[in-house]
């Protein structure tokens, strides 16, 4: 059977049109695949992204509190991940260390002094995918605390991309990093052995914008 030209025209702009829908379709499918996820820009869901930090308590034991609250914007591009780019602040008023004493103290001059510097901020600089793994990325950026700037490296790890409750795009990942707190001019407590190194570890998700 001989098809018609208009036939064939047609035939191929349905195929077309079925090809686009299932590369939009795979698009909005949950994937762990970082090549894959959507690109765009993305807000942190403050319901799910936290920094939990942990610090040596005088040889005794290693002390753990949380960040809440932190807002962060996330352009993400998938096809060439260097040109990602994240911005953070973090409300240092939003310390939660399951002591509502130790919460107080972390307010004052001897620590964060947030009468002074209320919030903490991350620029990252550059975004470089593990050659091994391309699930894994090094993030370096520039984490300013009470007015000191030091640059930062944080070890990141995607998770997965797709649908979230409520049908929303999301990615998430983990991150974590290490810093000296006296760098940033924080040194109460080290004369007596609190630790200076702080290790942090970062947990969001990130809702992509229309």
């Amino acid at each position: 059977m001989k098809l018609s030209t208009r036939t064939l025209t047609v035939a191929t702009a349905v195929l077309a049109f079925a090809a686009s829908a299932a590369a939009v379709t795979a698009r909005t499918q949950a994937t762990e695949v970082p090549s894959e996820v959507q690109a765009g820009s993305y807000k942190l869901d403050p319901d799910h992204g936290k920094i939990t930090w942990s610090v040596d308590h005088l040889g005794f034991s290693t002390y753990v509190g949380q960040f809440v609250n932190v807002q962060a914007e996330l352009t993400l591009d998938a096809a060439n991940p260097a040109n990602s780019r994240l911005t953070a602040t973090i409300p240092l008023t939003d310390v939660d260390s399951n002591s509502d004493g130790l919460d107080q103290h972390l307010q004052t001059p001897d620590f964060f002094d947030t009468a002074n510097h209320p919030t903490a901020t991350f620029v990252s600089r550059s975004v470089t995918v593990d050659a091994d793994d391309a699930n894994e990325a090094s993030v370096v950026g520039d984490l300013t605390l009470r007015g000191v700037t030091k640059p930062v490296t944080m070890d990141v790890e995607f998770n997965k991309a797709g649908p979230g409750m409520g049908g929303t795009y999301r990615a998430g990942f983990d991150g974590e990093a290490t810093i000296k707190r006296s760098e940033f001019g924080i040194t109460f407590g080290q004369q007596m052995g609190l630790g200076d190194e702080v290790k942090l570890h970062i947990e969001g998700e990130f809702v992509r914008q229309p």
